[in-house]
């Protein structure tokens, strides 16, 4: 056990934090129902948590370099078990976002750490099953996410998707104490405060502005204002990471097309595949009855495709170029996303079968190769560099895919729904929220028929522009992946300390899947 009891520590935290990203997707209309949360607060629930994610990775990997790695892992651990008990017992949905936020911030703690841990304890052969290994857990819990979801919350509640972090917390922490020993990264190291306050205010501020637009709209003051200071935050990071001696994310790297192209992949991967799935969930279950669990493995052929075809692309496809895995990959999951754009008032779940499959089938064949193309797109010294890169832009992608599809989403149930109803616009947030059940109870007996047809129509007219967007999403970004990511495009190394000779090993915030 001493010799893998490190690897089962971080695969458990590695498990636990990436579950929570898709486990509260079957949930959202038990959580809607009980605390009483709009549409904002339920993109809120599932943005806070990635966007902490994507904010603080690079940053937490950075601060673990500088104060020890188990250190991070451990206390980001504890603070990740006890958000959870707090999500779990909150009363009202700004107490449930909040409490997610500082999930997200422990979750960054622990994911930054994972592979820098395993690449200290592990070697040769033992190396690559480690890192396999951890690979595999993560593919795991983001197919296990829903199922799991779906299982707890039709036969427990809601909340117990949060509580059943708190026993796994206990022995990863309790395993990571025991076996994993401390790491630090190279000497004279700081932290990036700066780089990773700016950063923060950037991903913060585009997301809120986006889901404010959905209230206010897209011309509000309040919606311009964000998205000034997030214009002016992405300026101000470019800025000190130019001027910083150990950056979290050196421009420098941008110069490189196949770089460029390879975090636009990690952005659209999570944007376009996984950033319509919640309003689909919440239609299945509030539209159509569906139990969460139902819901829930109704997300299964995706899942599923995209375990088979990474189990066979990894064996099949070893050395084929990234530009095709990945670029056709993306093509696939823009595909699938426009396949789904076939919905009607009468569609029932079976239409939605053949996109999820061809989009599963894309993430299955782009996610073995990402974290590989982002590696052979910069020099070997900034490799930890690159691996924390492809995880935060997914994170972000990810965040501000719900937000922006939510946001469109509603926009065209509201248009569905003119004229047949006296408020189209706080309807269409209603219905987009999981209230469906609460609008028609407040309609006569006669009409209920007649309403409830026209809110089937403007919420599946809703899922079909939220998925022709994503399928937009996922074509470009395959097109432009084919077109600009090139073998091993290598930047010099720059003069200074940064070409220190950093270990080309996967170093800060994991380098992942």
């Amino acid at each position: 056990m001493r010799k893998w009891g490190p690897l089962v520590a971080v695969c458990l935290g590695t498990f636990m934090l990436l579950l929570d990203v898709t486990i509260v997707t079957v949930a959202l209309p038990a959580m809607a129902g009980a605390l009483n949360a709009s549409l904002s607060d339920l993109q809120w629930v599932i943005d806070i948590y990635a966007l902490a994610l994507a904010a603080l990775l690079m940053g937490a990997g950075s601060a673990a370099d500088t104060v020890g790695r188990r250190k991070v892992y451990v206390v980001g651990t504890v603070l990740f078990a006890l958000a959870s008990l707090a999500c779990g017992l909150s009363t009202g949905s700004g107490m449930l976002v909040a409490m997610r936020c500082v999930q997200g911030v422990g979750g960054a703690a622990m994911f930054a750490t994972t592979l820098s841990l395993l690449g200290s304890h592990y070697q040769g052969r033992d190396r690559g099953v480690a890192f396999g290994v951890w690979g595999s857990v993560s593919g795991a819990a983001a197919a296990l996410g829903p199922v799991l979801g779906g299982l707890l919350t039709q036969d427990l509640d809601w909340r117990w998707i949060f509580f059943v972090n708190l026993p796994v917390s206990v022995v990863a922490v309790v395993m990571t104490l025991r076996y994993v020993r401390e790491s630090r990264g190279a000497a004279g190291q700081r932290l990036d405060v700066w780089g990773t306050l700016s950063w923060t205010v950037f991903a913060g501020a585009v997301t809120y502005a986006v889901i404010r637009a959905n209230a206010v709209g897209w011309g509000s003051s309040r919606t311009l204002v964000m998205f000034v200071v997030a214009v002016l935050a992405l300026v101000a990071f470019l800025l000190v990471e130019r001027k910083v001696a150990h950056p979290m994310l050196d421009p420098r790297l941008f110069r490189g097309s196949s770089f460029v192209a390879v975090m636009l992949a990690a952005f659209a991967l999570n944007a376009a595949a996984f950033g319509v799935l919640p309003y689909t969930s919440i239609w299945l279950q509030t539209v159509l009855g569906f139990s969460p669990l139902k819901g829930g493995l109704v997300m299964v052929p995706l899942a599923a495709a995209a375990f088979v075809v990474a189990a066979l692309s990894g064996r099949l496809l070893h050395g084929a170029p990234a530009r095709y895995t990945v670029g056709g990959g993306l093509v696939l999951i823009g595909a699938g996303e426009l396949a789904m754009t076939v919905l009607k008032g009468s569609s029932g779940w079976t239409a939605l079968l053949a996109g999820l499959i061809v989009a599963g089938i894309g993430v299955g064949l782009v996610n073995p190769a990402l974290s590989q193309a982002a590696l052979a797109s910069v020099p070997p010294y900034r490799a930890g560099m690159a691996g924390g890169s492809v995880n935060t832009f997914r994170q972000l992608g990810y965040a501000l895919g719900v937000a922006l599809f939510g946001t469109l989403a509603a926009d065209r149930m509201a248009r569905s729904l003119t004229g047949h109803a006296p408020d189209p616009h706080g309807t269409a947030q209603a219905l987009a929220g999981g209230g469906a059940q609460g609008i028609l109870a407040h309609v006569p007996q006669s009409a209920r028929a007649a309403t409830g047809l026209a809110m089937r129509t403007a919420f599946t007219s809703g899922l079909d522009a939220a998925a022709l967007w994503a399928g937009v999403v996922g074509i470009v970004a395959g097109v432009l992946a084919l077109w600009l990511v090139r073998p091993q495009e290598h930047q010099a190394p720059p003069a200074g300390p940064a070409a220190d000779g950093t270990p080309a090993v996967p170093d800060r915030a994991g380098s992942a899947v």
